[in-house]
């Protein structure tokens, strides 16, 4: 069991892990440590080293067998993960559906002309980027987060069938303005309810399924609106209008499942027993330093401005940024237009929907299969590294064969395809190393949320690239997709180059040394720029 626990902490944390920990949870590792040694000295005074466990609570949950963890996980795993993985393939349907829409003559009904269709995009993300932070604390008023959530899918489906009815361009700014206010708090809300059901090893895998979700719903987008679009002139409605109505009703009935169909924590699954309940409550103590959220808990905590502040001046958050965008511009850019895109190769609307599917399938299983060696390699740069490459490679070719595009079907379509592979396995490392590399809780917390919404600017950017009056050569958005794949190299090498420099610096210094070069308290105020810390790669 002990063995269990150690390989588990090993298999997602490196020892940049292990040197970001606060005190609880270098309390819980050592205590791990000290299991390896199986005679009774060791495990009696690992009893006392677990805060908020007892001793007894303790040798308890040491001694439930793998297999039986296992079987508890994967218990959780059919309750919790398909249906938030399925809320965030709907969310992603619902913001990226306009780009169908598009060529089923969105634009011609409304009255729409020049950059009309740009701004309606760019209008989804003011709120998108603006409430993520808000709704988050707005989340911890709620002892069920099923409830919160249930709240925000239906009023986003709500918003989404109401933009099937609009009769104006301005009907459609105000409603896609709406639906990045609900769309906002979904997300960071589905990560904080995942970290209360998985210890932090196992986090990262579920969350891959958020990302495979993304990929999937491109590919899913273009079938059901080739679809739905057959649907033109059914109750005096146009065929994009049906994409809107119809996927926006599903969204309202999703999330009124969420009332009972979505668990909350383990404390308050009816369907979980007792025994399996207080396994994961007592693990979730033991691994992350703090209880699950229970129903019923008011437990608050004051809002720290020593870390903010740390948070907006750490210099890799930027960096890490950079990276962020080398994905999220093109990535919005191309999901917004690639139905156009195709559509300029010859084919007919309907065909270009179907013909949209294919890229998003390759990206979803390059997104799956590059996580898995990147987790058993423990190294997330050369992937990155990697991908981006692709993207280089993809938008420079589509940048000089577009204007001939009919020409050139063939090779285009790989090119897209291939921009795909190279999109959607950039986040997940990209959200990992960043994680990975910030030291204690409160930090990892902020900064990852700070660097995610930073990164969702780059929606805005997104947005505006690809312009109808440059239709098919796209020289803005190619050309900007391929400055920000190369900008993002640029940030991922220099990133793995300071890293490198920091610890090859103080690889020789004990603890010892640095408590008496700089004092213990400041020492632990310093978190990552710590002589001890060591940044993983």
């Amino acid at each position: 069991m002990a063995r269990r626990y150690r390989n588990e902490l090993d298999g997602i944390h490196n020892r940049s892990y292990e040197n970001s920990l606060d005190a609880e949870e270098k309390a819980g590792v050592d205590t791990i440590d000290r299991l390896e040694d199986h005679s009774p000295e060791p495990k009696k005074k690992m009893m006392k080293d677990l805060p908020g466990l007892s001793a007894e609570d303790q040798e308890w949950l040491f001694d439930i067998d793998e297999k039986e963890q296992s079987r508890i996980f994967h218990k959780v795993d059919k309750r919790l993960v398909p249906m938030l993985a399925s809320l965030y393939l709907i969310a992603q349907l619902d913001r990226a559906n306009i780009g169908n829409a598009k060529i089923e003559g969105l634009e011609a009904s409304l009255g729409m002309e020049g950059n009309d269709y740009n701004i309606a995009l760019m209008l989804f993300f003011v709120p998108y980027v603006l409430c993520e932070v808000p709704s988050n604390v707005l989340l911890s008023k709620f002892s069920r987060p099923s409830v919160y959530i249930g709240i925000l899918v239906v009023c986003w489906g709500t918003i989404m069938t109401c933009m099937g009815t609009t009769q104006s361009f301005a009907g459609l700014c105000v409603t896609r303005f709406l639906l990045g206010i609900f769309e906002a708090g979904f997300f960071p809300g589905a990560i904080w309810l995942t970290s209360q059901w998985y210890p932090p090893n196992k986090t990262q895998g579920r969350m891959a399924m958020f990302y495979l979700s993304s990929a999937a719903s491109g590919a899913f987008s273009g079938l059901l609106a080739a679809g739905l679009a057959q649907m033109d002139g059914v109750g005096g409605y146009e065929g994009w209008r049906w994409i809107f109505i119809i996927e926006g009703l599903a969204s309202i009935l999703l999330g009124i499942a969420c009332f009972w169909a979505l668990p909350d924590s383990p404390l308050t699954a009816s369907w979980l027993k007792p025994d399996e309940a207080k396994f994961l409550e007592l693990s979730h103590i033991a691994l992350r330093g703090v209880k699950t959220n229970a129903k019923g808990s008011t437990e608050k905590k004051r809002f720290d401005w020593k870390v903010a502040k740390a948070v907006v001046t750490d210099w890799q958050l930027y960096l890490q940024t950079m990276v962020y965008w080398s994905n999220v511009v093109p990535n919005y850019g191309l999901k917004f237009t690639m139905p156009t895109i195709i559509t300029n190769m010859g084919f007919e609307s309907t065909t270009a929907q179907l013909l949209s599917a294919p890229p998003y399938i390759c990206g979803a299983v390059a997104a799956v299969s590059s996580a898995l060696v990147a987790d058993k390699l423990r190294w997330r740069a050369p992937f990155i590294l990697g991908f981006q490459c692709c993207l280089v490679v993809a938008f420079s070719v589509l940048f000089v064969f577009a204007p001939r595009i009919e020409d050139n079907i063939a090779l285009c379509y790989v090119m897209v395809c291939l921009a795909c592979i190279g999109l959607y396995p950039i986040v997940p490392g990209n959200a990992t190393w960043t994680i990975n590399n910030l030291a204690g809780p409160e930090k990892r917390a902020m900064g990852i949320a700070f660097m995610t919404m930073m990164g969702n600017s780059g929606g805005f950017a997104g947005s505006f690239i690809f312009l109808e009056r440059e239709s098919p050569r796209y020289p803005t958005g190619f050309g900007s997709s391929l400055g920000f794949a190369c900008s993002g190299i640029c940030a991922c090498l220099l990133l793995e180059f300071l890293y490198f420099t920091h610890n090859k610096r103080y690889k020789g210094m004990t603890e010892e040394e640095a408590i008496e070069k700089h004092g213990e308290q400041k020492l632990a105020d310093m978190g990552d720029k710590s002589p001890l810390f060591v940044y993983g790669y």
